[in-house]
C-alpha cells in the first residue's frame, strides 16, 4: 500500500511542480489552481509527508542552507552558501513548497473530511493531517520570525495576500492544536488512518508523536517564557518517546522517484565536506559515530574535517581528496527523512531538568540521549563494530555536568540531531553552547562572513524576495515587527 502511495503522490507532486515553476501570483499560499479536487485525502497526505520531506533534505535547502548554518558541513562548491550568502531560488523554494505543497495539501484533507460522515478513520486521518501542520509550521516560525499562519488558504474570502503572525502567537496556537488532537487520539485509541507514511496511520503513534513535539516547541520557548515551557514539559514529558521505536520518519524507497532527495546512488556529489568542527570533536571523545557520519578522505584515508566556510577561491585550501564526504548512509538513497527522534525527546527532558523542571534525573535523561542516538545509528548501518562495551566507554568520556549543562547538553544533543539540519542549526542558536569547559565550539566563516548582519551566524533567513513586492504591506509590518528582514536578527526565542 505504501508503495502504491508514494507512487501516486509523486505524480501529483511532479504535475504540481511544473506548473508552479511559471505560478508568480500573490494567491500562491492560499490556493494551488492545479491540484486535481478529486485527489483522494490518503494520497494528499503522503503527497504532503513526502514534499515536506524532500524539501528538508534537500542538498538545495538542507545542505548549502541548514547543514552550513548547523555547521555539520563545510562547502567544496558554491562556497559562498558557507559564507551566509543566501541563495533565493533555494529560499524561495523551501517557503513555496511548504505552504503551496505540504499544507495546502494538508488544509485540503482537513476541509474535505469536514463534508464527509464522521468515521474514526476520518478523524484520525485529519488530526495527523493538523499534527503534520504543526510540524511545518514550527519549521517555518523558526527559520523566519514572524509568517503567515492565521490568514493562510483563504481565497474563498477573498484574501489575496495573507498577513503575517507573530510568531510567538504561533507557537500558542500549535500547542493548542496538538493538544486538541492529542485528545482525539486518545478517544480512538487502535484506529489506523490511510495515508501515512509515517506511522502508517496509528493513532497511538501520533499521539506519542504529539507529545513530543509539545515538548520540542516548549523547550525552544524555555528562555522567553519559561513558566509556559514547564507547564508544558511536566505535562506531557510522560506520554512522550520512550524508545527509538516510536521515532518518526520518512520511509524512502530505493527507487525513483522515492528516493533520499540527496542520495550518491547514482552520481557522486562532491558539493560538501563534514566540517571539522563536528570531525574534530567527535575525535576527541571517540565517538563511534563519527564512521558514519563521515567517510574516508580520498587522499589519505583520514576522517579530516574541513574548517567552516573556506572559500574554493583561496589558494591556501588544500585540495578535495584532503577533506572527507559525509558518510555513505546520509547519502543513501533508503536514509530515512527524521520528523523527530527519541534521542531529541531525551536531551529535551535533560535539559528541563537542569532547569529545575520535575522531569526526573538530568544526567539519567542525557546518558538515555546519548545512547539512544548511537544505537540508532547502529541498527540503521547494521555496524557490529558498535557493542556495549563501545559505547558505554564513550558514555563515560562525556560526563554530565550539572555546572556546565548547556554546553553539556547542547554539544551531544547538536550530535545526535545530525543531519537534521534545520534542528540543528535551531538549537545552535538558541543554546550558544560551546565545548564543555567553556571553550569555542563553532567558528566563524574562514574566509569571512558574506552578510554583514551575521558575521558569526544566522538567526534566520530572509523573507521571499517576491514578497516584499507582491505582498508589500504585510511584509514591511512582519520585518518591522521582529527588527528587521536580515539574517543576523533574532528572533523572539534567541535570548543568548
Amino acid at each position: 500500500m505504501t508503495n502504491k502511495i508514494l507512487k501516486y503522490s509523486s505524480a501529483l507532486l511532479l504535475l504540481a511542480a511544473m506548473a508552479f515553476t511559471g505560478c508568480k501570483k500573490l494567491d500562491d499560499i492560499n490556493h494551488d489552481p492545479t491540484k486535481p479536487t478529486t485527489a483522494e485525502p490518503q494520497y494528499l497526505l503522503a503527497g504532503a509527508q513526502k514534499a515536506a520531506m524532500d524539501v528538508l533534505y534537500s542538498g538545495l535547502q538542507n545542505g548549502y542552507i541548514a547543514m552550513h548554518y548547523a555547521q555539520y558541513w563545510s562547502a567544496n562548491s558554491r562556497t559562498d552558501d558557507s559564507r551566509y550568502k543566501l541563495d533565493e531560488g533555494n529560499n524561495s523554494t523551501m517557503w513555496n513548497n511548504l505552504y503551496r505543497i505540504s499544507l495546502n495539501n494538508l488544509e485540503t484533507i482537513v476541509r474535505q473530511n469536514a463534508t464527509q460522515p464522521a468515521t474514526p478513520q476520518l478523524a484520525v486521518q485529519t488530526a495527523i493531517a493538523r499534527v503534520s501542520a504543526c510540524w511545518i509550521y514550527q519549521i517555518l516560525a523558526d527559520a523566519y520570525g514572524n509568517v503567515p499562519y492565521s490568514s493562510t488558504f483563504k481565497l474563498d474570502e477573498g484574501n489575496l495576500k495573507p498577513g503575517y503572525d507573530d510568531a510567538k502567537t504561533v507557537y500558542g496556537h500549535l500547542l493548542d492544536t496538538l493538544q486538541a488532537q492529542i485528545a482525539i487520539f486518545d478517544a480512538n485509541k487502535g484506529v489506523a488512518a490511510t495515508g501515512d507514511v509515517i506511522y502508517n496511520g496509528s493513532a497511538d503513534k501520533w499521539a506519542k508523536l504529539a507529545h513530543s513535539l509539545m515538548l520540542r516547541i516548549a523547550m525552544r520557548m524555555a528562555d522567553a517564557d519559561g513558566a509556559k515551557a514547564k507547564q508544558i514539559i511536566e505535562a506531557h514529558y510522560q506520554q512522550a518517546f520512550t524508545s527509538n521505536d516510536d521515532n518518526a520518519q520518512f520511509i524512502y524507497l530505493n527507487a525513483a522517484p522515492n528516493k533520499f532527495p540527496f542520495n550518491d546512488s547514482e552520481r557522486e556529489i562532491p558539493d560538501f565536506f563534514v566540517s571539522a568542527t563536528l570531525v574534530d570533536y567527535m575525535q576527541t571523545t571517540g565517538d563511534p559515530r563519527l564512521p558514519i557520519y563521515a567517510r574516508p578522505s580520498k587522499d589519505d584515508k583520514s576522517l579530516t574535517g574541513m574548517p567552516y566556510g573556506w572559500a574554493s577561491a583561496d589558494a591556501s585550501r588544500p585540495s578535495p581528496g584532503h577533506y572527507s564526504y559525509p558518510g555513505t548512509q546520509i547519502y543513501s538513497a533508503t536514509m530515512p527523512g527524521i520528523l523527530m527522534n527519541y534521542a531529541e525527546v531525551e536531551f529535551i527532558l535533560a535539559e528541563a531538568a537542569a532547569r529545575g523542571m520535575s522531569v526526573g534525573e538530568a544526567s539519567t535523561h542525557y546518558i538515555n540521549g546519548i545512547k539512544a542516538s548511537v544505537e540508532y545509528w547502529k541498527k540503521l548501518t547494521n555496524n557490529t563494530g558498535i557493542t556495549d562495551a563501545v559505547v558505554d566507554k564513550f558514555v563515560g568520556g562525556v560526563p554530565y555536568d550539572a555546572a556546565d549543562w548547556r554546553n553539556v547538553i547542547g554539544t551531544q544533543k547538536w550530535l545526535a540531531l545530525y543531519p537534521q539540519g534545520f534542528q540543528g542549526w535551531y538549537e545552535r542558536t538558541r543554546l550558544n553552547f560551546k565545548k564543555p569547559g567553556g571553550q569555542a565550539f563553532f567558528i566563524a566563516p574562514v574566509s569571512g562572513s558574506m552578510d554583514q548582519s551575521a558575521p558569526f551566524v544566522p538567526y534566520r533567513l530572509t523573507y521571499l524576495v517576491t514578497e516584499q513586492a507582491q505582498n508589500q504591506a504585510a511584509y514591511t509590518e512582519a520585518a518591522k515587527a521582529i527588527g528587521g528582514d536580515q539574517k543576523g536578527t533574532k528572533l523572539w526565542f534567541n535570548k543568548f
